[in-house]
């Protein structure tokens, strides 16, 4: 073989060993990894219609989608870096987070829904009022929205929270205990909520009206807030839209999402949709009162293991 052969094989090999080594870093650069969950209704929206990929494609940006069974292991993704950005979690769950030493940062929220999460027991339930709820096995979300709820409901009738058993589980888990009468009621949220009382004879104990604002917030890293500005403008632009687009066209909404929900029929969704509110908006620090709330029931009723300061987080806003 000749000299000028063997170098040029040697440099299409180092060519080809250096493309290797860039070719997945280029990838991992260019795609936006978003964490999402059953009741991320926005966010299923659009990636159910392609409306972000169509908007982030000038900036060369693919998405992939990874859904969670709840909140907290969503933002527990996002916090070793699983995920680049998480769709809309309760109010709850970032305080947990912040307890676990997460650099977050909040892009957006949505206003209140407080009857989006309620109470329920059996219809035939002896349970009458929040103060029967005492020695009874109630099965709750750990760290989701309504585990707060739980907490102030207890609170407004002179309960502590040891003062019931909780059992933590998943929505669907929930929703199995309840049906078999496994549990004595179940804190629950949309869909999960309207799905249970057009299919099961349940009444509602309390909602979060005079509760829980029930906010939700769609959140992403400190790290990533500061190198991807432009991302998220594009994110919460599409969210916004999308939010109009829901509250005008709320039939249509409930037809696509019913097939994502479990086939729920779209009569149950659009009810469901209607105790939303989804109205996004900027994170404002002066919001985050409620937050601060929240993580102090938590701290008070030992459920978080140290105190959590709400307004020691980044909140993004538009350049």
């Amino acid at each position: 073989m000749s000299n000028t052969h063997s170098k040029r094989s040697t440099l299409i090999a180092a060519s080809l060993a250096i493309g290797l080594l860039v070719a997945p870093l280029t990838e991992a650069a260019e795609q936006l990894r978003i964490g999402y969950q059953k009741s991320s209704t926005l966010i299923s929206l659009l990636k159910s219609q392609g409306t972000l990929e169509k908007a982030l494609a000038d900036q060369d940006i693919t998405i992939s989608w990874h859904e969670f069974p709840n909140g907290q292991p969503l933002l527990e993704a996002l916090n070793v870096g699983n995920i680049d950005l998480s769709a809309d979690v309760a109010d709850t769950v970032p305080v947990f987070a912040q307890a676990a030493g997460a650099d977050l940062a909040y892009f957006a929220q949505e206003a209140p829904s407080p009857s989006a999460q309620a109470i329920i027991v059996r219809e035939d339930s002896p349970i009458k009022t929040l103060a029967d709820l005492k020695g009874k096995k109630v099965a709750v979300t750990k760290a989701a929205g309504v585990h707060y709820l739980l907490i102030a409901a207890l609170n407004k009738a002179g309960l502590k929270f040891s003062d019931i058993e909780p059992a933590y589980l998943t929505p669907a888990d929930g929703r199995a205990a309840f049906e078999n009468r496994k549990v004595d009621a179940w804190v629950t949220w949309e869909p999960f909520l309207s799905g249970a009382q057009q299919q099961l004879p349940t009444r509602i104990l309390a909602d979060g009206k005079g509760l829980a604002d029930y906010q939700r917030y769609y959140l992403t890293s400190a790290k990533f807030a500061k190198s991807h500005p432009q991302v998220l403008q594009t994110v919460f632009a599409e969210l916004v839209k999308t939010g109009d687009w829901l509250r005008a066209n709320p039939r249509q909404a409930a037809e696509i999402l019913g097939p994502l929900w479990g086939n729920l029929d779209p009569a149950i969704v659009e009810k469901a949709n209607a105790k939303r509110s989804y109205q996004v908006r900027l994170v404002q620090p002066d919001s985050l009162a409620e937050q601060q709330k929240i993580a102090d029931a938590f701290y008070g009723a030992s459920l978080l293991p140290t105190s959590v300061d709400a307004r020691e987080v980044s909140i993004w806003s538009p350049q």
